[in-house]
């Protein structure tokens, strides 16, 4: 079994994406952002750190955080618990942007490398929240779109949630799918408030 504080080191320490941020538009350093302790009852499958994130070195700390707290129904300080809540996005990395400006996807190197690890180490955790289609399509070794995904949650549930990316640019998508908030959320928000009990 690995030690979870070596994990946390060489993780925090990776750079294997070094010469490809250098690359980006953005031309940043690596940036791993760490949340996750032994015992957490949820983890928090994301995509990859946003450049605000990256700045702070705290996963979600941006408006994306604020929405999805709020479908959570847990606050900053519950949140940011890592024995509470684990966060182990498919990149670690803010991955930096394109030349026009778009968020470029997490390498497949930073997910290939730790995550097969750090779940392992963490072992069974009750709920895990999948966020967006790069989790989602690696979790559950499916091929479908996120709106497919999110809308069979309640085959998934309550042990597994997908949701879309808790972005503002994801509005209309909300706006579309009425019934994410009117009936995935509720689920949601009950089984986290269990499992956290």
């Amino acid at each position: 079994m690995t030690d979870l504080s070596d994990l946390q080191t060489r993780l925090q320490d990776c750079r294997i994406c070094a010469e490809r941020f250098a690359k980006t538009a953005t031309r940043h350093e690596p940036r791993p952002v760490v949340w996750f302790e032994k015992g957490a009852r949820i983890l928090i499958a994301s995509q990859a750190p946003g450049a605000r994130v990256h700045e702070a070195g705290m996963p979600f700390w941006d408006r994306s955080g604020d929405r999805l707290r709020d479908w959570l129904g847990v606050d900053q300080e519950t949140f940011y618990d890592r024995k509470r809540i684990a966060i182990v996005p498919m990149g670690f990395c803010f991955p930096g942007y394109d030349r026009s400006g778009a968020d470029l996807p997490p390498p497949p190197v930073c997910h290939q490398t730790w995550r097969r690890e750090i779940l392992a180490t963490l072992g069974d955790i009750p709920v895990t929240i999948l966020i967006g289609g790069y989790a989602q399509r690696w979790h559950l070794t499916t091929r479908e779109g996120v709106t497919a995904t999110v809308k069979r949650w309640r085959d998934l549930a309550p042990r597994v949630f997908p949701l879309p990316h808790p972005s503002w640019r994801n509005t209309a998508w909300l706006k579309k799918n009425p019934w994410f908030v009117e009936e995935l959320l509720p689920e949601l928000r009950t089984t986290v408030a269990k499992v956290l009990e």
